[in-house]
């Protein structure tokens, strides 16, 4: 029951990060590819129907932790405190500034929520990559479980073995981890933008996919290699005899299928294939730290896993009733907003974009 639970929250998790990273990819990428209030209001189009309910799943994920592994949400929300109130400012910002960009016709007031959007997309990519680096290389669990990991400590590689077990949030591997999260976003957001919009740009959003594709190959295979180095659990079950070779294989022929599509012209292909390079790269991490949710630093030993972390089983038997429907409903949900906004959103449109004329 506890493996089951671990598979669903990472599902979960994956599922949130393909949806919401397209539209935080379109952000950062906004004032790159829309040149005019015009074309701005293009990229809101095309993600305005749905980047509000995309973030349901990140909800969902949440109330997984809380239900099925209440010690690992305890611990890690107390302890990565700073991190999340950055997340929350980030999440506010990008939400004002969607919904405040219409209301005022003003040369001063919609280009500066276009930047708001714009870098609070991007920056909320790279300190979620952070967060997630952080979890795949461990946090200084104390004996009574407890950990408070400061912004950054001496920036030295957190290497086992080398005296670094007092890790900050910050330091080399979680920047990269940040790093490239946005280059794999903003490959994403870009991809997104080819399949749904058209016009300028869709030309632009083209381009940024050819520049955004090195930069997520090369912070992918980077990042890939650092964890090895990091956290040898993860190299450990990589090479385990398995179906786990089947995740980081679905990346790679993911980044392959993009590179392919775009420059075939395939826009609907280069998004599927995006999707696929995310989802492979997030289930990757997912198998190579179970049975840990939260590894230590400190102690191995010390890490919270699977049977120590999760509820009673009678409890997780439970909450399945009410959790199954719930993601029912929400996937039946998303599937006719999909399809319901299916199709490009054309240069000349003239809807309103999301908070126009609020």
């Amino acid at each position: 029951m506890e493996t089951f639970w671990f598979a669903l929250l990472a599902a979960t998790l994956t599922v949130y990060v393909v949806l919401d990273g397209f539209d935080l990819g379109a952000g950062a990428l906004h004032l790159l590819v829309g040149r005019t209030d015009g074309e701005r209001r293009q990229v809101l189009k095309s993600i305005g129907p749905v980047w509000d309910g995309n973030e349901v799943w990140l909800i969902a994920s949440g109330a997984l932790l809380v239900l099925g592994f209440p010690v690992v949400y305890a611990t890690a929300f107390s302890g990565f405190y700073l991190p999340l109130v950055l997340t929350l400012w980030l999440l506010i910002g990008r939400g004002v500034a969607i919904e405040l960009r219409g209301h005022l016709d003003s040369p001063l007031w919609r280009p500066f929520w276009d930047v708001v959007f714009s870098l609070s997309s991007a920056a909320l990519v790279v300190v979620l990559g952070a967060a997630l680096a952080n979890v795949v290389r461990g946090v200084p669990l104390d004996e009574e479980g407890r950990f408070f990991a400061p912004l950054w400590t001496d920036f030295a590689l957190p290497v086992p073995g080398a005296g670094h077990e007092q890790v900050g949030v910050l330091d080399p591997y979680t920047l990269l981890g940040g790093v490239t999260a946005l280059a794999v976003l903003a490959l994403h957001g870009a991809c997104w933008l080819l399949a749904r919009t058209s016009g300028p740009v869709h030309d632009r959003a083209r381009r940024w996919a050819g520049r955004t594709w090195w930069a997520a190959a090369a912070g992918a295979v980077a990042l890939s290699a650092a964890t090895f180095l990091v956290q040898p659990h993860v190299a450990g079950r990589m090479a385990a005899p398995g179906v786990g070779w089947a995740f980081p294989a679905l990346a790679l022929a993911g980044l392959v299928g993009v590179r392919r599509a775009v420059a075939r012209r395939l826009d609907g292909a280069a998004f599927l294939s995006s999707c696929a390079f995310v989802a492979g790269l997030l289930l990757s991490a997912a198998w190579g730290l179970f049975p840990f949710l939260l590894p230590a630093t400190t102690d191995p030993a010390r890490g919270l896993s699977t049977p120590g972390a999760a509820s009673d089983p009678d409890g997780l038997r439970t909450a399945l009733w009410w959790l199954v429907p719930g993601l029912a409903l929400a996937t039946t949900w998303f599937v006719l907003v999909y399809r319901a906004f299916a199709g490009r959103v054309p240069a000349d449109d003239a809807a309103p974009a999301p908070g126009d004329g609020a």
